[in-house]
């Protein structure tokens, strides 16, 4: 699908009047600044060049707020960040036609394509988890960007919205694979209690367990990743993927939404990255949502996965101390400004 273009008059009525109603409320968000390219960047005129950095996410109408956010992280800490080419999902029951051009009337010179993916894909596949917004279908999406991204695409930074970049991607980008045919390049925890992400009736089966008994398997967060396209379409990964949801409708061998399979194909075979490119968890438990504080270490991306937004917890006056470090990313509109 090509890239979506706005004509210029069409652009400044959005800016003017573009609102989005989200749980009812609507939305305006700011024009962000242009963002170039610092002298040393290599060119990259199409989405096709070597040089593009390609950079996938979901639009969900309950988290644009967020993706907006993330977006102008990404270009205001990129060096190159007219070389970002953006691949944006939306889900064919999600109500989402207007957020294309609400991000176009916020990020006029943004580079982006929009793909449509199809509910009916995974319809059959979803099981329940513990929270019911881990059972929405766009969220398996990141499954099948293989087959939406053009084939020329060869590798891709998937983002979640819930996240802030304070770094260079093309860094995280540049992350190796090395030769070992790796497909995934992402931040592991080892120390995490990978065991609880899979029912005793996995465990205690062992043609199921096996599937780790080679594998030194961590958990990942599929909140970050970077995905090799070649190799995946080569091993058809998408097809092993549904593999292990259509075996869960079957005998519940997970409790967690979309992550598991990932893990059930992945873990333990992955390339590996700093954890700085993956502060999790800052949106708390499941539960409650209640603050967490950074992990040691130097940081250079922000997630909030977890129950506890920033922007909604701002909006009710019971922001955790970290969430004002996503604030000046937050280009929503204020009523004072509206009214001026």
């Amino acid at each position: 699908m090509p890239s979506l273009t706005l004509p210029p008059i069409l652009t400044l009525l959005l800016l003017v009047s573009t609102t989005i109603v989200v749980t009812g409320i609507p939305f305006r968000f700011k024009e962000a600044p242009k963002f170039y390219n610092s002298p040393t960047c290599p060119p990259a005129d199409d989405l096709c060049s070597a040089n593009a950095i390609h950079v996938a996410m979901t639009l969900d109408a309950a988290y644009i707020r967020g993706t907006m956010a993330a977006i102008l992280s990404v270009l205001q800490h990129s060096s190159c960040p007219e070389n970002i080419r953006f691949h944006f999902v939306t889900s064919t029951s999600s109500h989402t036609d207007n957020i294309p051009f609400i991000i176009s009337a916020s990020f006029p010179y943004l580079r982006f394509n929009v793909y449509t993916f199809d509910d009916n894909a995974v319809a059959g596949l979803i099981s329940t988890s513990i929270r019911s917004a881990l059972d929405c279908p766009l969220n398996y999406a990141r499954n099948y960007l293989a087959d939406l991204i053009p084939k020329c695409v060869k590798k891709v930074v998937y983002l979640d919205s819930d996240l802030v970049l304070v770094d260079d991607i093309s860094k995280l980008m540049a992350t190796p694979f090395g030769d070992d045919k790796k497909v995934l390049a992402a931040p592991e925890y080892c120390n995490a209690n990978f065991t609880s992400y899979f029912t005793p009736t996995f465990w205690s089966n062992p043609s199921l367990s096996i599937t780790f008994s080679e594998r030194n398997a961590c958990y990942f967060n599929t909140g970050v990743m970077v995905i090799d396209l070649v190799r995946w379409r080569e091993g058809d990964y998408t097809t092993k993927i549904v593999e292990w949801m259509e075996l869960q409708k079957r005998m519940r061998i997970y409790e967690l939404g979309s992550l598991p399979p990932f893990l059930l194909v992945f873990a333990g075979k992955i390339a590996p990255v700093d954890h700085r490119w993956n502060q999790h968890g800052l949106g708390g438990d499941n539960f409650e949502g209640l603050c967490r504080d950074l992990h040691p270490g130097p940081v250079s991306l922000l997630h909030w996965s977890g129950k506890g937004k920033p922007w909604v917890r701002l909006d009710e006056n019971r922001g955790c101390p970290l969430d004002a470090l996503w604030e000046p990313y937050d280009l929503l509109q204020t009523s004072n400004v509206l009214e001026s």
